[in-house]
C-alpha cells in the first residue's frame, strides 16, 4: 500500500521508481486493466483547473512525482522520502522488466517515424523485449468506429503493458475512457516516447536533479511551451504556498 498526498487537492502517491515499476509489473501479470499517471506541475494546474480532469487523476491507481517540483512539495507536506520518479526512466525501467519476464509492452501515441526509432532503441536495447503492437493516431478525436477499432486491436495483441504518449491532459483522459476495455497497465509517459526515440533532448541529470529540467524544455522548445509554464508555474508556487501555510486548505479551480 502506498502513502500519498494531496498537492491543490491532486493525489500524489509517494513512491520510489523500483515501487511503482514493481506495481506495474504485478499488475500486467495479474492482468489487471489500470492506469499510470506521471504528474508534474503541468498536471497539477490542469487539475486545479478543472475538476473532472482532477477525478481523472485521482481514480488512476497510481500517480507518481514526475516533477521535482512535486517530490519537493511531498517533502513539505511530510513525506520526507519522497523520490523523483521521471516518466522516461519509469518507462524503460519496466520496459527492462517486461523483457525479463517476458510480459508483452505495446505503445500508442506519437508518429509513425518517433514509434520506429523508439521501437529500434529499445530492440537494440533490449533484444528480448515482446513488442505486441505499436499505434501512432491519427492527431484529431477519433470516431467511435476508430477508437472500437483501435481498442480492439490493442486488446487482441496480447500486450499486457500499453504505454500511451499523448501528451497531458489527452493521455489520462484516453487512458481513464479505456480502463476497463483494455486488459493491460497503461502508462501515460507523455513525452518520453520523443526522448527515448532522440527526436527531443533530454536535460543533462544535473538540470533534472535541480528541478530545471523545464527550463531546459523551455529553451528547446520556446514557441510550444512558454504559455504553458507562465500560466501555470508561478500560479503553482503561490497556490501551493497558500496550502501549506493553511491559507487555502481547499482550493478550487
Amino acid at each position: 500500500m502506498t502513502t500519498h498526498r494531496h498537492i491543490l487537492e491532486m493525489r500524489i502517491d509517494a513512491v520510489s521508481g523500483d515501487e511503482a515499476s514493481s506495481l506495474v509489473l504485478r499488475w500486467a501479470t495479474e492482468g489487471l486493466s489500470s492506469y499510470v499517471c506521471a504528474a508534474n506541475v503541468h498536471m497539477v494546474m490542469e487539475s486545479f483547473d478543472s475538476g473532472e480532469f482532477r477525478r481523472v487523476v485521482n481514480e488512476a491507481d497510481l500517480t507518481v512525482p514526475d516533477g521535482r517540483p512535486l517530490v519537493w512539495a511531498l517533502k513539505a507536506l511530510g513525506e520526507r522520502e519522497a523520490s523523483h520518479v521521471r516518466g522516461a526512466d519509469l518507462m524503460f525501467c519496466v520496459a527492462e522488466r517486461a523483457a525479463e519476464e517476458e510480459i508483452p509492452v505495446g505503445f500508442y501515441g506519437g508518429t509513425p517515424e518517433t514509434l520506429d526509432d523508439l521501437v529500434g532503441m529499445l530492440q537494440s536495447r533490449l533484444p528480448s523485449l515482446k513488442i505486441a503492437c505499436r499505434i501512432a493516431p491519427p492527431f484529431r478525436a477519433l470516431t467511435p468506429e476508430e477508437d472500437e477499432s483501435l481498442t480492439a486491436e490493442i486488446s487482441a495483441s496480447g500486450a499486457r503493458i500499453l504505454f500511451v504518449g499523448l501528451g497531458c491532459p489527452k493521455q489520462e483522459n484516453w487512458m481513464a475512457a479505456h480502463r476497463g476495455r483494455i486488459p493491460a497497465v497503461m502508462l501515460g509517459v507523455g513525452a518520453a516516447f520523443d526522448f527515448h526515440a532522440g527526436s527531443v533532448r533530454q536535460a543533462p541529470r544535473w538540470m533534472q536533479g535541480a528541478g530545471l529540467e523545464w527550463l531546459f524544455r523551455l529553451l528547446m522548445e520556446p514557441r510550444r511551451l512558454w504559455r504553458r509554464y507562465a500560466r501555470h508555474n508561478s500560479r503553482f508556487a503561490v497556490l501551493f504556498l497558500a496550502q501549506l501555510l493553511g491559507l487555502a486548505s481547499h482550493p478550487k479551480g
